[in-house]
């Protein structure tokens, strides 16, 4: 089993940043991929971004590339967003979310692809 605890969300205004953190523990071999999605108010939950642990190879919707980036510090079994020029449109829920196998790097990532997710962290951006 893997167990993923976000944090890092909160509120900020237009433009302003954020990092969110996922600490995972359990079989290492569940989480080879993991993944950011969100979730908004009365809107189906998004796949946001997707690093392979390892070899880091990522994947970004349309909506955050160039703004957001993902991370991972192996030593710590965390993994990260950054998320820089926040604006309204990214208020969600945001989860952490681990599978087994690799992630594409061209392909959004789906919820139904991914076992394991964690609690969610709310982000709210103001204009």
């Amino acid at each position: 089993q893997v167990q993923l605890v976000e944090s890092g969300g909160g509120s900020v205004q237009a433009g302003g940043s954020l990092t969110l953190s996922c600490a995972a523990s359990g079989d290492t071999f569940r989480r080879n991929c993991m993944a950011w999605f969100r979730q908004a108010p009365g809107k189906e939950r998004e796949g946001v971004a997707t690093i392979n642990i390892g070899g880091g190879r990522t994947y970004y919707a349309d909506s955050v590339r160039g703004r957001f980036t993902v991370s991972q510090d192996n030593a710590k079994n965390t993994v990260y967003l950054q998320m820089n020029s926040l604006k309204p449109e990214d208020t969600a829920m945001y989860y952490c979310a681990a599978r087994g196998w690799f992630c594409p790097t061209a392909i959004q990532p789906h919820p139904s692809d991914f076992a394991s997710w964690g609690q969610g962290t709310q982000v709210t951006v103001s204009s």
